[in-house]
């Protein structure tokens, strides 16, 4: 409808009209400037509707200033103030940093009121990274104790002291670069009077929350276009924080430092995937990833499933036409690269090469390249491509991996693929590295009271219906694309092809995949729901969402839309403050205290009683503290990807087994050891039920009959002895023989292992002994 202009202002009105339209002429498909329509009444079919961009040319009805020219924001609404996109800029990257620097200091308050953490001895202080934590930190301990950073760093690739009668290299062994990168730069920085090391390790592990937050906040700006979605996604993330992370008791976990690269590399794909880059920022885009990606591979052991589970949603969007022959080969090569560079650093480790997600890409790119003809035909004659494509890819992928670890001799990661099978199988297994996983509460499936949780903050409304409209338009989308046959005519191609945005398209495969993950192993939630909260974001302040569902009411209008947009993330945040806020402050406000006597006086012992080199055997979890508050020799330790040391640590572990005290004497010899620790805690363990229990994997993987009422396998036989972990406490003079006890207390025995005494036949001129 034309503006009705008076005599007196005829002249402005339409050199308003006339500067809109050039502006319009200008800009192509308006719609694309942050993926959202440009005019909320135009006719589109429901896949253009919600994600496409084949706006009507028609010119939206406004008032324009002198002296002001029309332009669209980031939600596909026109601006009439100059200044408006600065404002708008200015006060979403503040509340980006306001929502980051209060993620990282909630974090911090709560790590201090559950152990006080200021007021703990240093050995206190050590004891609470508990165990795989402790052994990472005591990498960045033994660095700043190194007398420089090179003997620092040659003592970490010649180590003989994690394990036990071997030499190994643990900047290849481990991902342990970012401790020795801590390390070095507290040794340059002018920070040593004032800052211990313990809080520039820890700050540092707080202040990469900080950027995981700023990572969803920029991720859900950039998919509805409104920074007020990455307010709701960052407050959400906070406020969901014990499905969120769980850094504050887990500092040196891989994952808390791995994470906040993968929202990076996320953002940064998003960015990427939008229609309207130039050359020169699209350079920038690839870059970044290729950064992203390698922080993200280089601190984190498991990188590779993470990649492989993302190089799968770039395989599926490129069947769908979802994504250019340059995008698709950009994203693989980018992991590739970040991957191999990786691989140079850890000294070439053939983990590495052996990966499942290097060869699916080398497969895929080379199916790809032979396969030309794949996105020609009509629907069924796309389909029957798609499948036998797919086939060709996963035979050669399986193909050229099985060949690699043959060829490379790669067993270091068959753990992780005995507990998938073991975890889909039908019948349970034996297979006591599979049982380990299998039998804690962070493997298995995720429980119901995470959705109660994430239900309580408003979190899981609307991400529910944000993924099924979401993957409903997909379908449609998808549809098209493939139906689009060879003939067809350049603007169904077009149309086609711009159905459904492939950043859209990208994060919704994203958390649909990372969340099928999460639901089969509880501990991967913290990939699945950090990006929950973006998409759910998204779903409240996408113009294009609001858009379908206001023209399905038939109450369709500019001003409506924006009105919507607006009102419900702030009503949503009002909500949130209410309710959380005083919950929030009763948890700061809430003083617990570190407690463990009798570990404290297990590691000071150790400390002053033991030599040096002595070499201590026990659990993984304790030897890792004894690691880094002592720095005795171990005999294993909780970095299960060699399978030399999982086979180490399964004997070791048969203390806690049905075996006679000769043949723990000699597994416990074998592997170099002066000291066994014994925990009461595992040798009389409650915590799991039964058939869980360390000692009923032994049991079982020994072919002995379980402990306690219940039900045995009809091929279990009854063990020869007692189990030794209690025997060993009776002092019989077979356990006395060889072991004899230098500490006790409630919670921890330690025996040291006698040395055997050679008998030397006595000599025949010799006399023998009167009585």
């Amino acid at each position: 409808m034309r503006t009705t202009c008076g005599s007196p202002t005829s002249r402005l009105c339409r050199w308003c009209e006339f500067s809109l339209a050039m502006e319009c002429r200008k800009r192509k498909r308006p719609s694309e400037s942050y993926g959202d329509s440009d005019k909320v009444g135009d006719r589109r079919s429901p896949a253009g509707t919600a994600f496409g961009s084949k706006g009507s040319s028609r010119v939206q009805e406004g008032v324009c200033l002198p002296g002001t020219s029309a332009t669209f924001s980031g939600s596909g609404i026109l601006v009439w103030w100059p200044w408006e996109p600065c404002v708008t800029m200015t006060t979403g990257l503040l509340m980006a940093v306001v929502l980051a620097v209060a993620q990282a200091w909630c974090v911090n308050a709560i790590h201090e009121n559950l152990l006080w953490f200021s007021q703990l001895m240093e050995l206190e202080r050590e004891i609470s990274f508990r165990t795989e934590c402790g052994l990472y930190y005591s990498y960045y301990k033994q660095m700043l104790q190194a007398p420089s950073i090179q003997e620092g760093l040659l003592e970490l690739i010649h180590d003989n002291l994690t394990e036990s009668r071997r030499t190994i290299n643990l900047l290849q062994r481990m991902n342990i670069y970012q401790e020795v990168f801590l390390s070095v730069l507290y040794r340059l920085l002018p920070i040593k009077t004032y800052l211990e090391p313990v809080y520039f390790y820890i700050y540092t592990v707080f202040s990469l929350q900080a950027v995981y937050v700023i990572a969803l906040y920029l991720t859900a700006w950039l998919l509805s276009g409104s920074w007020l979605a990455g307010t709701l996604a960052g407050v959400w993330y906070i406020l969901n924080r014990v499905d969120t992370t769980r850094v504050e008791f887990t500092i040196s976990l891989r994952e808390n430092w791995s994470l906040p690269f993968l929202a990076l590399q996320v953002a940064t794909i998003t960015c990427y995937l939008r229609p309207q880059l130039t050359s020169f920022q699209q350079k920038v885009m690839v870059w970044l990833m290729y950064v992203t990606t390698f922080c993200f591979c280089l601190t984190w052991q498991f990188n590779q499933f993470i990649l492989l589970i993302q190089a799968l949603i770039i395989y599926t969007l490129d069947c769908v036409d979802l994504l250019t022959t340059t995008q698709v080969t950009t994203l693989y090569l980018v992991q590739v690269s970040g991957l191999l560079s990786v691989w140079l650093l850890q000294f070439c480790n053939s983990m590495i090469l052996g990966s499942l997600v290097l060869s699916f890409i080398v497969a895929a790119l080379f199916v790809r390249h032979c396969q030309t003809d794949l996105k020609v035909g009509g629907l069924l004659v796309r389909l029957s491509k798609i499948l036998l494509h797919s086939v060709l890819v996963f035979l050669l992928t399986f193909t050229i991996n099985y060949l690699t670890k043959k060829a490379l001799q790669v067993r270091s990661d068959e753990h992780i693929f005995k507990f998938i099978k073991s975890k889909f199988a039908l019948r349970p297994t034996r297979d006591f590295d599979a049982s380990l996983y299998l039998c804690e509460e962070a493997f298995g499936l995720l429980p119901l009271d995470t959705l109660e949780r994430l239900a309580d903050t408003l979190l899981l409304f609307p991400y529910v219906p944000t993924l099924l409209l979401l993957s409903g338009t997909l379908a449609v989308a998808a549809f098209r694309n493939l139906s689009c046959s060879e003939g067809g005519s350049a603007e169904e191609k077009k149309g086609a092809a711009e159905a459904f945005r492939s950043d859209v398209a990208y994060n919704l495969l994203h958390t649909l995949l990372y969340g099928l993950v999460a639901f089969s192993t509880m501990r991967m939630k913290y990939i699945w729901t950090g990006h929950m909260c973006a998409v759910a974001a998204h779903g409240m302040c996408s113009a294009e969402l609001w858009t379908l569902l206001l023209r399905t009411l038939r109450c369709n209008s500019r001003t409506l839309l924006r009105i919507v947009r607006c009102a419900v993330p702030l009503l949503i945040v009002g909500f949130l403050y209410f309710k959380f806020w005083p919950k929030l402050m009763n948890e700061l406000s809430e003083l617990r205290e570190f407690y463990d006597p009798d570990t404290v006086e297990l590691m000071t012992w150790i400390s002053t009683k033991t030599p040096k080199q002595a070499v201590f055997a026990g659990s993984m979890q304790l030897l890792a503290g004894i690691k880094l508050c002592t720095g005795r020799v171990l005999t294993n330790h909780p970095h299960y990807e060699d399978k030399d040391l999982r086979d180490r640590t399964r004997q070791v572990y048969q203390v806690y087994a049905r075996r006679s005290p000769e043949e723990v004497y000699g597994i416990l010899r074998a592997a170099g050891a002066d000291y066994v620790v014994l925990e009461n805690s595992i040798c009389y363990e409650r915590r799991h039920r039964r058939g869980c229990r360390l000692r009923d994997l032994l049991d079982l993987a020994n072919g002995h009959i379980m402990d306690g009422p219940g039900e045995n396998d009809p091929d279990l036989t009854p063990a020869e002895h007692p189990r030794f972990c209690e025997a060993i406490q009776t002092d019989g003079a077979a356990y006395t023989a060889l072991f004899s006890r230098t500490f006790q207390n409630k919670t921890f025995h330690v025996y040291r292992l006698k040395k055997k005494r050679r008998k030397t036949p006595r000599s025949p001129a010799e006399p023998a002994a009167t009585p």
